[in-house]
This record gives C-alpha cells, structure tokens and sequence, in this order.
C-alpha cells in the first residue's frame, strides 16, 4: 500500500519526473528524474539558472502542464492521468497562484479580484470563508483599495491583491512565480514578508520560483534545480550564500554538499 502525500506531512510531490521537448538530435530534456515533495505549511523557493527546468518543475506541479514520464500529486490527488474539466476544477479549488505580471481582471475592482475564484466556481463564500477573506484584506492592508480597479493601483498594490486572491480559498498550496520580478525592492521586500507570514503564521503552503537569491533568502527551504535535476535541498539559506552558490554553480564547481555548509 502507498504511502500518501498526508501521511508524508506534503502538500504536493513528484515522483520521477521527466519532461521532453522535440524529438532525436533537437530532443530537450527539461527535466531528468525529478522527485520532490513540498511539506505542508513551508515556504519553499525553487531556484535555478535560466533553462534549469524551474519553471518546468512548477507548471507540471499546478497541473499546467503534462510530464513526459512520472507522476504528480497535489495533496493525496494524483494529478497525473486527470481530465481537463478535472484539471481545472482541482486548480481552481486546490491550488492558487501568484504571477510576476499580477494577472488581475483590469475590469474587476480590487474586491471582484479577489472573489474571483469563487465566481469562477459558482458560488459565494460560505460564512467562515468571508470571515477569512475579510481577516486577509486587513492583514494585506486592502480595506482602503476593494473599489480601485488595476490600474488605479501601485505594483505593490496589485500584488497584494493576487496574494489575497491566491490565498482565498484557503488552497492546498499557493504557487508563486517570480512574484517580485515587477516590483520595486521595497514592495518586493514587502510581498515576500507577507508570503511568509502566510506559511508561518497560518500555515499556508507556498512554492516561489525565483532567479533573486534576496527573495529565496525569506524561504524556509531552498531546492536548486541544474540541468533539469534535483541538485541541491537545503534548509534557510542567507542571500549571499545563495548567491555564491549560484555562481559557482554556473562556472560548475559547486556540488550539492556545498550549498549546505
């Protein structure tokens, strides 16, 4: 009998993970034999040169994309082998996401926004889901802006707004790609603290792609993808050790050991 991803304390993993582009001589080996877990109510920063497979690695995890080879889970779900309908169901419930470019509606209020995900599934918050979204708006400092739409809003602003969209429906995990990437260091700075009070504080389990050592600094755990592998796992790193163990790894002198020192 399989061990499920609850009993293993994770909000989603992969199990030899492969991914394929092209075919013959122009084949794209994007990931190689990935197997990786995202523990519950951790932070977790997922970092690696550009084409080191990153990307690749969190879009096959939300269930955005389809591996070549191997397995996914999101909580006890095996994503693998799911229809589109059941796909975007278990995204819309299950998942939230984060994006560099915000991806708010620009014809929704900053309240419509962030009620999304329910519209999208019909229905209106339940009582005990108003009292949380109501508790995010205050925390994310939101309770000034609901009426502005995008555009009447700064990039930390609207940031803030995804961040309290992702985190609605309460999902089983919260994916955030390169979610500083569009904002000055001050909002950046401001957004990875509420990302990570969010996982310390409520529990919440995020996964942040990042190529800036500063952001994956905030995480409570690094994993460093090269070559589409799994090279390093470690604990909180500081910036300039994540830093110099990017560069070394990119001039190829740095082993998965190193990292940890």
């Amino acid at each position: 009998m399989q061990i499920t991803s609850t009993e293993l304390g994770l909000a989603a993993r992969v199990q030899q993970l492969t991914k394929t582009y092209g075919s013959g001589e122009g084949e794209v080996r994007a990931l190689d034999g990935v197997s990786v877990g995202i523990r519950r109510g951790e932070f977790t920063a997922i970092m690696g040169p550009s084409g080191s497979g990153k990307s690749t690695l969190m879009h096959i995890m939300a269930g955005l994309d389809a591996p070549t080879t191997g397995r996914v889970w999101i909580g006890d779900t095996e994503v693998t082998g799911l229809s589109d309908l059941d796909l975007t169901l278990l995204r819309r419930r299950r998942v939230g996401f984060v994006f560099q470019a915000f991806n708010l509606v620009p014809t929704l209020d900053a309240i419509g926004n962030i009620l999304l995900p329910f519209d999208l599934d019909g229905r209106r918050p339940s009582p005990g889901e108003r009292v949380r979204i109501n508790a995010l708006i205050e925390s994310l400092g939101l309770g000034a802006r609901l009426t502005h739409r995008p555009h009447q809003l700064s990039g930390g602003q609207q940031q803030r707004v995804a961040i309290a969209r992702a985190l609605a429906t309460a999902p089983d995990l919260v994916f955030a790609d390169e979610p500083t990437g569009n904002l000055d260091s001050r909002s950046g700075r401001e957004v990875l603290a509420l990302l990570a009070v969010a996982s310390r504080d409520h529990g919440q389990s995020i996964a942040m792609v990042t190529h800036d050592p500063v952001a994956a600094s905030h995480a409570d755990r690094v994993l460093f993808l090269g070559d589409g592998r799994l090279v390093a796992d470690t604990p909180r790193q500081s910036a300039e050790q994540i830093s110099s163990y990017m560069l070394a790894a990119e001039l190829g002198i740095a082993s998965p050991a190193e990292v940890r020192g």
